[in-house]
């Protein structure tokens, strides 16, 4: 009830829908199974060229657009999405706080007013990810959006006691968070201007999030998936297989995602989803298995380390 007033004045009623079934609207892409064709601006060499050698989490990157209303704007080693339209804007992740200037000035070199970002929302409750929150809603004004179990540490900036990674990860600038994101409910921007759909997917942190939409270019549209962090990383002497409540989760998320919407695949990581080269046309921007291979490469890479663990 605490953002129920504030999010009436911009945005949509929220409604259930089923967030394995497409969006209503015009043909997907299904001519765009080559990679030039789908991306002919050859905006990602510029990625490819400025980023080559670098990957850190702070690396400033150029812009690109992706597919319609979707943009990256992020850094070398971070992935954050700018979804615009005419009533306002949607922002996915925010790297960490010392890339928001470079976030902020690839939002404006691709001609959006970052004031006219409404909401931020994000994959999961870690600095690299959500470390740039409180900046970017200090400079753009947008609520900020999370699952419930990730707002704690949205407001303290502190890593969950109970995160395998707590202890190798930097603290946070602490931001207060607006709206709770409830599963398969979606983030709405107007009636019909931006539909974002989130699927709660645990285990890389409790409050991973992974975040379906579509996009158009002309008559055609396709569907886009921002797969949260699927890996199981950890601190030294960290064992799942003494944590099952941990492996629970990350199962769970593995057979949820098999049925997700995506036609484009994106990560966090950009390198996870070969992203950069997909966007220079060196790699099929659509693929609509990729999904599915990122989910059984992560389901692979969780078991064979579950069995090294176990191992006499």
């Amino acid at each position: 009830m605490f953002a129920r007033a504030m999010l009436l004045s911009f945005v949509g009623s929220l409604a259930a829908c089923t967030p394995t079934q497409p969006l209503s609207g015009p043909p997907r892409a299904e001519q765009y199974q080559d990679a030039s064709s789908a991306n002919p601006r050859g905006e990602g060499q510029r990625l490819v060229t400025a980023c080559a050698g670098r990957n850190g989490w702070g690396d400033a990157a150029p812009p690109a657009r992706i597919f319609g209303n979707s943009y990256y704007v992020g850094t070398c080693g971070i992935s954050v999405i700018l979804i615009t339209s005419d009533e306002g804007h949607i922002l996915i992740d925010g790297a960490v706080e010392s890339a928001a200037p470079a976030i902020l000035a690839n939002i404006r070199a691709l001609g959006f007013n970052p004031r006219d970002i409404r909401i931020i929302v994000g994959s999961h409750e870690h600095a690299d990810h959500m470390g740039g929150f409180a900046a970017l809603k200090a400079a753009t004004g947008a609520q900020i959006w999370v699952r419930e179990v990730a707002r704690p540490v949205l407001e303290t900036g502190q890593t969950a006691a109970d995160d395998p990674q707590v202890g190798t990860l930097p603290h946070m600038t602490p931001v207060a968070v607006h709206a709770i994101v409830q599963d398969g409910v979606p983030v709405r921007i107007g009636e019909n201007a931006i539909t974002l759909t989130p699927h709660a997917t645990p285990g890389h942190t409790s409050g991973g999030t992974s975040w379906t939409w579509q996009s158009c270019e002309g008559p055609n549209c396709a569907q886009l998936a921002y797969i949260d962090s699927l890996t199981a990383p950890s601190r030294d002497g960290y064992r799942f297989t003494d944590h099952p409540e941990r492996v629970a989760p990350y199962r769970a998320t593995f057979t949820a995602l098999r049925t997700v919407p995506c036609d484009i695949l994106l990560t966090p990581h950009p390198e996870v989803s070969n992203l950069f080269a997909r966007l220079a046309g060196d790699a099929p921007l659509i693929d609509r298995d990729a999904c599915r291979a990122l989910v059984e490469r992560s389901r692979s890479a969780l078991e064979a380390r579950l069995a090294r663990e176990a191992a006499p």
